[in-house]
């Protein structure tokens, strides 16, 4: 009886905890998008003229104004305006790393030039006889690829639980076993350190 009620305990933890967080996290984004319109003037705000206030009126906003900033900087003049823009930024010590991490990061995903995370791989690493997971990411060029020659590929191992971490590696293309596996697949098995894995 004790072992039925624990069960079931359990079980309700597991669809209650991840839907509570997933609702928690989804109201930190609208309330945060919502706080935005705190930028303008009192007048100027929804609540000012709506009878009354509309959850999530913030993120309709956020994705009108990251549209018309891709308009505007797709043209010659805003490519301009942004280049003058990052120029100043550059001189800028903490901000210009903080900028050009993220925007790396950004092009990285959603630029066509870059295609991200290809397939998912095997290598043996940190030694000879221990597999870790990665991620194929490109071809070495460059001064690499004058380095290293053909035959090579670029891994990326991310660290377990937190995938946004992890070591590069240049790895001989014969050394890497690829995957039948999705590259969503593969950061649920890398961030539950394996405890769940892909049927």
């Amino acid at each position: 009886m004790t072992k039925r009620i624990r069960h079931y305990f359990i079980t309700g933890l597991l669809v209650v905890v991840p839907l509570y967080i997933t609702v928690y996290v989804l109201s930190l984004i609208v309330g945060f998008m919502d706080s935005v319109f705190m930028l303008l003037p009192q007048a100027a705000r929804p609540d000012a003229f709506l009878p009354f206030h509309i959850p999530g009126l913030g993120i309709i906003f956020t994705i009108i104004c990251i549209f018309l900033v891709g308009v505007i900087t797709a043209n010659f003049l805003g490519k301009k305006l942004l280049y003058l823009g990052e120029k100043m930024l550059s001189k800028v010590p903490v901000l210009r790393i903080v900028y050009n991490a993220t925007k790396q990061f950004m092009e990285t995903f959603f630029a066509k030039e870059h295609e991200g995370f290809r397939k998912v791989v095997l290598v043996e690493f940190p030694r000879d006889g221990v597999y870790s997971m990665g991620f194929l990411t490109c071809k070495p060029t460059g001064e690499l690829k004058k380095k290293t020659g053909d035959g090579f590929v670029s891994v990326f191992i991310p660290t377990t639980p937190n995938p946004t971490t992890g070591y590069y590696l240049v790895v001989p293309e014969d050394k890497v076993i690829a995957i039948d596996m999705r590259v969503e697949d593969a950061f649920k098995v890398i961030m539950t350190g394996g405890m769940v894995m892909p049927s």
